[in-house]
């Protein structure tokens, strides 16, 4: 079946990231920094909020050094999202030169500027799917459930205040984050490290990796492992379908 991305191409990409690790840390710093005071807001909003505490759910605070730990976990997120939405645009940029220059083969002139910017806007426009997802479906279904499950078993809702925001915080992150991946799907796909049967071919694969980062980037519990990794696989399926459909365009 083969490898889903060649040694080769995979070499060139790691050395390039190598050259961008500075930039990509500033980027991180930048929205780490810009994060944490932002983050503070965003918790506020939350404790004022109906829609993400149940009736009859409480939140209390177990030490006051809370706040500061969910503020600078809320940074690293953003961070990660702003080196992670960077990356995407650099390969969508640089990512033909990356793999020619890996597989040593003449790199074709051609215009970049009009693809780049639709990548641009399909990751925004993704970014904002995944946290909108979070927003109407993913967060007030888990807390809701989360509240009535420990209702029917006589027990007080009460919820920690690191353990609530984080778990919110986590879903956005891990929606905004994930939803990402079909772009750099139909990047490889465009640039021919990887093929649609290949892929197709490996699909138990996909699916397999795509339910361990959907774990690896949701809270700790198998109901938000699945409602995270399940959009990311249909995306995926219809990045393949697109991909099969504009091929020849």
């Amino acid at each position: 079946m083969g490898d889903l991305l060649p040694r080769a191409e995979l070499r060139g990409l790691i050395e390039h990231l190598r050259g961008r690790v500075l930039l990509l840390v500033a980027i991180f710093g930048v929205g780490f920094i810009g994060g944490y005071p932002l983050a503070g807001r965003a918790i506020e909003m939350l404790l004022d909020s109906s829609s993400y505490r149940p009736d009859g759910v409480e939140v209390i605070i177990l030490h006051p050094m809370e706040a500061v730990l969910l503020r600078l976990r809320i940074g690293v997120q953003l961070g990660a999202i702003m080196s992670g939405l960077f990356f995407i645009c650099d390969l969508s940029w640089n990512g033909r030169k990356i793999f020619a220059t890996a597989k040593r083969s003449e790199i074709k002139e051609e215009s970049r500027f009009g693809g780049f910017i639709l990548v641009v806007i399909s990751a925004l426009s993704l970014a904002c799917i995944g946290a909108l997802y979070s927003h109407e479906v993913l967060v007030p279904l888990l807390l809701e459930y989360l509240s009535e499950d420990a209702s029917s078993a006589n027990l007080s809702s009460t919820w920690q205040l690191q353990s609530w925001v984080g778990f919110v915080s986590g879903l956005y992150f891990a929606s905004i984050f994930g939803f990402q991946v079909p772009i750099v799907m139909l990047i490889l796909l465009r640039y021919g490290v990887v093929s649609n049967d290949g892929i197709k071919k490996n699909r138990g694969v996909l699916w397999f990796l795509g339910m361990s980062f959907g774990a690896f980037l949701s809270p700790p519990d198998p109901l938000s492992m699945f409602l995270v990794a399940g959009p990311i696989l249909i995306l995926i399926e219809l990045a393949l379908i697109l991909d099969s459909l504009t091929r020849n365009q």
